[in-house]
Order: structure tokens, then sequence, then C-alpha cells
């Protein structure tokens, strides 16, 4: 079996990805010939300054190009299966500052085209296949990314709508590429966790925890990363995409260190993203009630790993991880009642608020998902991915268990649902904050593979955070 570097050192798929879109456009061309026409990013400028933004490839340019250069555009041509890159022309200001751009025929060596052109040539190009086409063909582009000196002269029809949704559908489904692709962000990442694991047993702020992760990932790689990182020692953690990274390790009331901290980070590799949570003790063990809400979360995860095939209707998955933690939190004394009646209503969610997890690929919450944002059932609201799972697809598993004061005390209030929670019993557990164990899963026609490497045992974390600390 080829390695994963093996694999990504051959040419990114993008003819057979143009090939995949193009079929799911056969209906939208009614019969004639399809031509998609796509532009990567601009080149943007900071406002009130001389610097460019921070560059971001667009997806759907990627997707059919494999090319990270901003400026550019595609063209295929799907009754041909010809694609052609449009690169920007060579400008002589730019060379002094930044070097000699890539050349056409570096640009065929390094990329999955069939020819590569300037971009003044795109016009002539297009008009050339519309009358190759005898005014037949459509024109599929993507609404606001169609640069103004664009026309699609000669086509019977330029679609703005259809092409957008057919990338994302298309996504969904992973070839063997784009899982190496996901497998090595995986493995930068799984590093950076280690060294923020590591960091954290010394570390007095969160953003030093937050600074070993980063450059962890440039180090092996991944310059960008999949989204801000989130580093939530203590309480904190409760806030499930907390954004501030800048509190103390050291609780300013008890004057001494907080149990753990939460850390949901993610390396982004040549525009695959990982994602992965972990929490970790801040002095080499877990206190004793966040090892407690640790075993019973990992019991989530790997009951509803356990559970992935191709196929699989994911609300069945995320409902199963309600009742794994119903029976974990009747155990510890904080829920009371019948297994049943706390899951018919709905008492787990104040616990749980969140979906299981979301589809991952070249966005951290990946596209094709159909999430139902406005659905009245409290347990499945915030589900990112909806109905069953194809082969092929890569899905985040990331249970957890949180104590968030704004979310539960409304529960504590009800007359109705505060039987359910033991608020003694409860007041032991805010101190947690929250834990998610969140691992990146390649779902497969009979079950699935695990492409996240980083620790998660006990065992394994605590030995590892031991050894650091001494």
């Amino acid at each position: 079996m080829a390695t994963v570097d093996a694999i990504i050192a051959g040419k990114y798929p993008a003819k057979a990805h143009a090939r995949r879109v193009a079929q799911q456009l056969a209906t939208h061309a009614h019969g004639n010939p399809a031509v998609i026409y796509l532009e990567a990013q601009k080149t943007r400028m900071i406002e009130d300054n001389d610097e460019p933004m921070p560059f971001r490839q667009r997806r759907p340019f990627f997707y059919l190009s494999g090319c990270l250069l901003p400026d550019s555009s595609l063209v295929y041509n799907a009754s041909t299966d010809e694609l052609t890159l449009f690169l920007p022309a060579t400008d002589p200001d730019d060379v002094i500052w930044s070097g000699l751009p890539l050349s056409a025929t570096e640009a065929l060596e390094l990329y999955d085209v069939d020819r590569v052109q300037a971009m003044p040539d795109v016009n002539a190009t297009l008009s050339s296949i519309a009358t190759a086409h005898g005014g037949k063909a459509v024109a599929f582009a993507i609404a606001d990314q169609v640069s103004d000196e664009i026309k699609f002269n000669g086509f019977a029809e330029t679609n703005l709508t259809a092409l957008k949704g057919a990338i994302e559908t298309a996504r969904v489904v992973k070839d063997g590429y784009e899982i190496a692709l996901l497998r090595k962000a995986n493995d930068i990442t799984a590093q950076a966790h280690i060294a923020a694991l590591r960091k954290s047993q010394s570390a007095t702020n969160e953003r030093e925890i937050e600074s070993a992760i980063i450059a962890t990932c440039i180090a092996h790689g991944a310059r960008e990363q999949s989204y801000h990182p989130i580093v939530a020692c203590g309480e904190n953690g409760a806030t499930l995409h907390y954004p501030k990274n800048n509190a103390d390790t050291i609780d300013a009331a008890t004057k001494k260190r907080k149990g753990n901290v939460l850390i949901d980070a993610g390396g982004e590799y040549r525009t695959y993203c990982a994602d992965i949570t972990r929490v970790f003790p801040l002095e080499g063990r877990f206190p004793t009630e966040t090892r407690q809400i640790y075993k019973i979360v990992l019991q989530m995860q790997a009951e509803c790993i356990a559970m992935l095939k191709e196929g699989v209707q994911w609300e069945d998955v995320h409902a199963h991880a309600h009742r794994v933690a119903i029976e974990g939190l009747l155990e510890l004394g904080i829920l009371r009642g019948s297994k049943e009646e706390l899951f018919e209503k709905r008492v787990s969610v104040a616990f749980f608020p969140h979906g299981l997890g979301h589809y991952l690929g070249m966005d951290t919450h990946d596209t094709g998902g159909n999430p139902n944002y406005e659905d009245k059932d409290s347990m499945f609201r915030y589900l990112r991915v909806r109905g069953r799972l194809p082969a092929g697809s890569v899905v985040t598993v990331e249970p957890g268990i949180y104590f968030c004061r704004f979310i539960i005390q409304p529960y504590l209030d009800s007359a109705e649902l505060n039987k359910y929670i033991d608020s003694g019993v409860l007041e032991k557990y805010w101190g947690v904050g929250g834990v998610r164990i969140e691992d990146n899963l390649h779902v497969t026609r009979d079950g699935y593979e695990n492409l996240t490497t980083a620790p998660k045992a006990i065992e394994e974390i605590e030995s590892l955070a031991c050894q650091a600390a001494y």
C-alpha cells in the first residue's frame, strides 16, 4: 500500500473532480454540452494599507484545479474532457518584490490540467468553445464569482445557480488522494496536540498552549489553521467555541492550578482540514470529577464510532450518544429518573447541546450536510449532518458533556425538569467546564477508518503529562 506521502506527491486529481461535477450538472444542461468556468480568489488589499489580506483559496476552484494561486481561473469543456488553467500575466513590478511567477510549463508539470494559458486568453477560449458547439453549449459559473470582464458570448445559456451545489454534492465523497491529504493534516495535528499537552504542564496562560499548537503545525507543513484554535482551561471549556485563549491556568480564587484544558485545534494541509479535540490534565493527572466525565464521553465516542458504515442514519448515531450520556450521568447521580424518561424529556441536551459531528474536507464544517436548524426538536436542531452517510465521506465524531451555567440553569429553574437534575451533586462538576473528544472518521462500505492518531486513552495522556511535568 502506498504511503500518504507517496500518494500526495502525485498530482491532485482535478480532472476526475471535474468529471464528477459535470455528471452532477447533466440534468441542468438539458442534453446540451456543459462548460464550467471558475475563478480563484482575488488578491485583496487590507483597507487603508498597502499589504494584501491573508489569502484563502476558493474551494470550488481548488477542487477542479488543485491550484493555490490567486487571480487565476479555469475552463472545463465536459464534452471534450479538456481542462484549461489560466494564470495571471507576469507583472514586472511584482517580480521585483516577489520573484518570478509560475510558468505555464511548470504549471503543466504541477497540475492535472490539459493546457495552461494566460488570463487575457479566457474570453477567446470561451468564445471558441461556444462556436465549436454551434451555440448550443451551457456555461456554468458561480454567481458573484465572475469578473466583470468575463463574457459568455455564443452560449445558449449561462447558469449561475447550479454549479455551486453540484460541487458541494461532489465534495461529500472523497477519493483516495483527498483521504491522504486529510490523513496528513491529522498526523500533523496529532503532533500539535502532543506538543500542547506537554506545554500545558508548565504553561501559565492559555495562549502559551496555543502557541505550541501553531508552531508545531507550521513546522510540519500546515502553515494555516483549519479554524482559530480553542484552548479553554477549567470552566472556560463549558463554552463550546471559546474564543479568547488568554486566561491564566491558575485559578484566581483558589490560587491553585486549574484541573484540565480542552483543546480543539486542527492544521490545514493543502486546503484539507483536520479537526481534533482533546482534554488534558494541567497537573499530570485528571482530577476525579474530570476523569469521571472523560470516561463517559470516551464511551459515547467509542460506541458511536462502532456504528459507522455506509448507509448508517446519522440521527440514530447522535441519539445513541445521548443514551450513553444519560446512563453515565445517572451513575454519577447528576441525573435522576428513568433512562427513557430522561431521553424523551431531552434532559441530556442540557449537558450535550450540540450535534455529534459534521462532514470534514476542504472546510472544517464541510459541504453537503443538509442541516435543519429550524428543527423544533432540541436534540437534533444543531446537527450539521442529516440523513445517511455515504461510503467515502469523512465525518467528525465529537461527543461532549459540558457544565455551562447559562445552558443548565433554565433546566434547574423549570418546575417540570428540575426534578431530573440533582443540583447538590452537580455542584461538584462546575470546575470541569467541558469534556469533548473528537476524531475524524472515513466512512467505508463495511465500517470506518479512524484518521486521527492523537492520544486519547487516559493512561497514555497521563503518562505523557507526567513525563512533561518532571
